[in-house]
């Protein structure tokens, strides 16, 4: 069993002012999304500038930010919400919803493709590997925050959480934080780095996190106020990803299948 840090979730404190390392994690998050941007626009035919780079990780912090809190609010803690509605505000406490997020980043981004003259899939291919590295540091803040743990195990890396009880239980932030966070990174910037069909990349995204976080439920504690929906292991989080899984797998199809009529298209008009 290995000893849990214990962290304090506050990082720094100026008179009644509280930093906390989850609100920097988002700061993490958003600032490697901006440098990675920035270094795929250099990329020869990109076809984005450092300003639209700037101007897309603008909308899609506010996409996140309010799309993750009301997913949280609606997807897990509608009744806490109804009781005390303020509570949505209360951010530094955690209480993000990824899939709330991203319902936020899509129309962020469908926002910005009408500003820039971009179609959705210009945008969504060119900002899905920037993504990975905003939810590894998301799932390092749930760790030091001593939320979200896992469920009770006897693995050799197994931790006691303050909030958790006296048992030992699986870090299944970390889990998240390197499978949805690192190892889908590489994936996608590496597949990135050579042109894909339309959608591919997106679609990939999609199929990755929605399969990485369909598997890390089955070891992490379901929210206390949902509980199973049913079987006794079916999650929220198992039901939310299911549709990116099916949706991912869908796009990457399309994308190869529609690909070569592009081509051919293409070699028509000339």
């Amino acid at each position: 069993m290995l000893t849990y840090p214990n962290i304090d979730p506050v990082a720094l404190q100026l008179g009644p002012l509280k930093i906390h390392w989850y609100g920097l994690m988002y700061l993490v998050g958003f600032s490697a999304a901006w440098w990675l941007g920035r270094r795929r626009a250099r990329r020869p035919a990109s076809g984005w500038s450092d300003q639209q780079v700037a101007d897309l990780i603008f909308y899609g912090a506010m996409g996140a930010v309010l799309g993750g809190r009301l997913g949280y609010v609606l997807f897990y803690d509608f009744p806490a919400f109804l009781a005390e509605p303020l509570r949505i505000f209360k951010v530094w406490e955690g209480g993000m919803s990824f899939h709330g997020g991203l319902i936020g980043v899509i129309i962020a981004m469908w926002l910005l493709g009408r500003h820039c003259h971009k179609s959705f899939f210009q945008v969504a291919d060119f900002t899905a590997p920037l993504v990975p590295i905003g939810l590894c540091a998301g799932r390092i803040g749930n760790f030091i925050n001593g939320e979200l743990w896992g469920r009770v195990s006897d693995v050799p890396w197994a931790m006691v959480f303050p909030t958790g009880g006296p048992l030992p239980r699986h870090p299944s932030q970390l889990y998240e934080a390197l499978l949805e966070g690192v190892l889908l990174f590489i994936i996608l910037w590496l597949y990135s780095s050579k042109p894909r069909p339309a959608m591919a990349v997106s679609g990939l995204f999609l199929l990755g996190y929605g399969s990485f976080r369909f598997s890390v439920e089955f070891v992490r504690e379901p929210d206390i106020q949902l509980g199973y929906l049913a079987f006794d292991w079916l999650t929220m989080g198992q039901v939310l990803s299911a549709p990116l899984i099916v949706g991912g797998a869908a796009l990457l199809w399309w994308a190869y299948r529609s690909a070569p009529r592009k081509i051919h298209d293409e070699g028509s008009r000339r």
